[in-house]
């Protein structure tokens, strides 16, 4: 039925969470902010896993800008924990996004996946992230070979929900929607984006996440779960 796959990057193959939390994990001893009155390093991780989430929710959605993400999370944490002195956030942003994206751990048999679906379909990412990033994130967990194309919203002057990035994805590839597969765990971005532009979707719900909305061609809670569908 399909033959071309379109993956998400972030949450859905590459472990976000798990990566983010060994480099929040990493700058809370390189800045020794425990001298600062912050606790431990899970309570600030659990402030800016808050903080981000909202913050990119409200950059895919274009409220905010990339810019102001990067300004604004680690002085939001900050404040958020009650510490006023937000003179190490710039520095602290920055190493953050030298950290992230070179830490290679990826979601619980994303590798199984890849390798029984590389043989049988056209791989492609469709991500919000930035060239440059999601390049050395990939290259990192060892995803690069998998993927004939990577659309990024650089690439495609549009971001997830806009279906423009999908068409982008699809006139680059080659592919037409009624044989193309999106697989993302944002219902918003990755599944109402790419039902937009015509496309059928695999759901990934890990979280069992209500669903308010057209419902997803398919729904799953673990990648593995795919193999059977595909």
């Amino acid at each position: 039925m399909y033959k071309h796959l379109f993956f998400d990057l972030d949450h859905t193959l590459w472990d976000f969470d798990r990566n983010s939390a060994e480099s929040i994990r990493e700058l809370y001893e390189q800045f020794r902010l425990a001298e600062m009155g912050i606790e431990s390093a899970d309570i600030f991780n659990q402030h800016f896993i808050t903080i981000n989430r909202q913050l990119w929710s409200d950059y895919d959605n274009n409220r905010i800008s990339h810019t102001d993400i990067r300004y604004r999370r680690f002085r939001m944490v900050m404040e958020a924990i009650g510490v006023s002195d937000h003179s190490l956030c710039d520095e602290m942003n920055e190493m953050y996004l030298q950290l992230l994206p070179r830490k290679p751990h990826l979601m619980e048999s994303a590798v199984d996946l890849l390798d029984y679906l590389r043989n049988r379909y056209v791989l492609h990412i469709i991500t919000n992230g930035f060239d440059e990033i999601q390049a050395t994130k990939m290259a990192s967990s060892g995803l690069t070979d998998y993927f004939q194309h990577v659309i990024t919203n650089n690439k495609a002057d549009a971001k997830k929900p806009d279906p423009r990035i999908f068409e982008f994805a699809l006139a680059t590839s080659g592919a037409r929607a009624t044989e193309s597969l999106m697989i993302g765990d944002n219902y918003e971005a990755d599944v109402r984006g790419a039902q937009n532009a015509g496309l059928d979707v695999a759901y990934y719900n890990v979280s069992s996440l209500p669903i308010d909305g057209p419902a997803p061609t398919f729904e799953i809670r673990h990648l593995k779960e795919l193999m059977a569908i595909l």
